[in-house]
């Protein structure tokens, strides 16, 4: 009996095949969904244009992580029906399929926390093993809503997959006509996925940056999805030379190499002290906002310090402040500087420069040691002494995650620090405002709440930092030291101006001296992170050439910010803020109007965007040819 060859354009395992990838499309969008409704407050004039987009980088997606099961499904063959076969390809399904749904809910949450999808860096975040658990625990505690909806996913997928199934049809077996047909079948399906894998015919596969190409940079995180960021972000060095101008035009326009001016505003000799407040955005500090304050006691040193209405964070993450503030070192790429293949650079920093000045350096985290690598990064910056989680050592302190809690931690760091010897410069970053926001037991009924969970936590902290502004008062050095206090961030907003690129990058940034040599003042102007380290370098009165993306506050010039956030920079001048993107200028906003929207003015002032373009885009020049070539110190 001769088999009838069954005339089809596309044979029945073909569409078997599609309607698997199809399966996975549709729970992408609908994870996208919920994406978008916990987030909605992120994101402006989405349009239909925008989800079509989103669909396409899905299908990107999907056919990057299904090269492995195209390649053996359409592999030519005839063993498809084959029971252990069958039950193989449906694993390898579910696996690929969980992975991407997994990820993608992943974002739901933790979106609100960087304002980008999550890129491979997630993962060296946290500290060790010891971490794990107690991390994953809170998490599963307080997004246990998302591990169901994940399951129903998982459970509707496989219902939606059995009902695929039903129609595999392999009209013809070992046959010359079988294996030529499906021969060719595998060719032209296989260059066809890996087409659409690649992201079209373009010289380079398409990556993460090239979503802003297609929608407003701010709308970037809507249109891509995590598995595809996580995929481009995995061992990639995402620098490349740039070449927009010579290198004479380059430094007329920026140079990072300085001098410091000594402004014999302090005695030499004096102390510094740096204090990196977690997630302490302006949204919750009444100094900086017209609505409730969360931070009293802060709000009573800015009243005593040198401050700035537009203090800028050069990130949205932990790990990208600490080499902003210490180092003057910006994050403008897809990882953070500490965990980017730049990280082990030779960098100098404030406890480098210190250190050569007689200056004796620590820095105190009370988080597990490991934690956001801050232990390795101290070390390379040229701190001498770190103390953490573990030479605090009372776990009995400890708030059953992150590490030791801010009110235990902070005083103990103040009487620690009378042990440096004169002159010393000392760092430390706070821990119990951040996510999952625990409160002791004994405080849940003092701090003040507000709409969001961390408004009790920052209250909280605020009564943390004037525990340790009480003890420090106690010690010897404290009339001789300066304090700088800034935010390395700011936190999840359910705020719609906040969670805007204008605002969401307002953290303080205070200069405060007991004995007010540094005269109190409320500036307003835009100071940065980056600013930190040159304008130190000034009061402390050392004379000496440096390396800095940032310019001290006596600097007469105009007042910048730099920050970069996937795919796109945004960079403050004036009372503007200017986005750029794939080598072109995409919005101008107003940033210091204060409205939930505001409309973008390029086309209104194309002479003023010129200038700041150019500049910006010699910051981007020198910093990538910089970090490549390991040349981020003075010559």
């Amino acid at each position: 009996m001769i088999n009838k060859i069954r005339i089809s354009f596309i044979q029945e395992h073909v569409k078997t095949l599609l309607k698997r990838m199809g399966i996975v499309l549709l729970f992408m969008s609908f994870s996208r969904l919920i994406f978008y409704f916990v987030n909605s407050d992120s994101f402006s004039d989405i349009s239909i244009i925008d989800f079509f987009v989103s669909i396409w980088f899905d299908c990107i997606t999907i056919c990057i992580f299904f090269i492995p099961i195209f390649s053996l499904y359409l592999f030519p063959l005839p063993i498809r029906e084959n029971k252990i076969y069958k039950l193989f390809f449906k694993i390898l399904f579910h696996l690929t399929n969980s992975i991407i749904l997994f990820l993608n809910l992943i974002d739901v949450e933790y979106f609100q926390f960087t304002s980008k999808r999550s890129t491979f860096d997630i993962f060296s975040i946290v500290g060790g093993e010891s971490d794990m658990g107690t991390l994953v625990w809170s998490f599963v505690k307080d997004f246990w809503i998302l591990i169901i909806i994940f399951i129903m996913f998982i459970i509707i997928a496989e219902w939606m997959y059995r009902k695929a199934e039903r129609n595999i049809i392999i009209s013809i077996k070992n046959s010359r006509d079988f294996y030529l047909k499906n021969s060719i079948t595998f060719v032209l399906f296989s260059a066809f996925f890996l087409i659409i894998g690649r992201g079209g015919f373009g010289v380079r596969p398409i990556g993460s940056i090239e979503a802003s190409s297609y929608t407003k940079a701010e709308n970037a995180a809507f249109v891509l999805n995590t598995p595809f960021t996580m995929l481009k972000s995995y061992g990639k060095e995402v620098l490349e030379m740039k070449e927009y101008f010579s290198e004479k035009e380059e430094n007329r326009l920026f140079n990072p190499e300085q001098i410091s001016v000594p402004q014999h505003v302090l005695p030499d000799g004096t102390n510094v002290m740096i204090i990196i407040l977690e997630s302490f955005g302006n949204e919750f500090v009444g100094a900086y906002n017209q609505s409730e304050s969360y931070t009293p006691f802060l709000d009573s040193l800015i009243g005593e310090s040198l401050n700035f209405e537009y203090g800028i964070a050069n990130g949205k993450k932990s790990i990208e402040a600490v080499p902003a503030i210490i180092a003057s070192i910006p994050s403008l790429m897809n990882n953070p500087y500490i965990n980017s293949p730049y990280g082990n650079n030779k960098i100098n920093s404030l406890a480098t420069i210190l250190s050569e000045k007689g200056y004796e350096t620590a820095f105190y985290h009370g988080a597990t040691n490991g934690s956001m690598r801050f232990d390795g990064f101290a070390a390379l910056a040229g701190y001498k002494k770190y103390f953490g989680r573990k030479e605090y050592n009372n776990e009995k302190h400890s708030d059953g995650t992150w590490g030791i809690l801010d009110e235990y931690f902070n005083p103990w760091t103040a009487k620690e620090m009378s042990k440096l010897k004169q002159p010393f410069f000392s760092t430390l970053f706070t821990l119990s405002s951040h996510h999952p926001y625990y409160i002791p037991p004994t405080y849940k009924n003092k701090v003040k709440k507000g709409p969001q969970p961390i408004c009790a936590s920052i209250n909280y902290a605020d009564y943390s930092l004037r525990k340790f502004f009480n003890e420090a008062k106690k010690q010897p050095w404290f009339n001789n030291t300066l304090f700088v206090l800034c935010a390395d961030h700011t936190p999840a907003s359910n705020s719609v101006m906040y969670s805007q690129r204008t605002h969401m990058y307002k953290i303080p940034i205070i200069f405060y001296h007991p004995q007010k040599l540094v005269k109190p003042k409320k500036e307003k102007q835009i100071f940065q992170q980056l600013d930190i380290l040159p304008t130190i370098l000034d009061l402390l009165n050392v004379k000496i050439k440096f390396y800095s993306y940032g310019k001290s506050y006596f600097k007469k010039s105009d007042r910048e910010a730099v920050t970069y956030i996937e795919g796109a920079y945004y960079y403050f001048n004036k009372n503007h803020m200017f986005s750029f993107s794939n080598d072109k200028a995409r919005n101008l906003y107003d940033f210091v109007v204060r409205k939930e929207f505001t409309e973008d003015s390029l086309t209104f002032y194309k002479k003023e965007t010129k200038v700041v373009e150019k500049r910006l885009k010699s910051i981007i020049q020198r910093y990538n040819r910089d970090l490549i070539l390991n040349q981020i110190t003075v010559k």
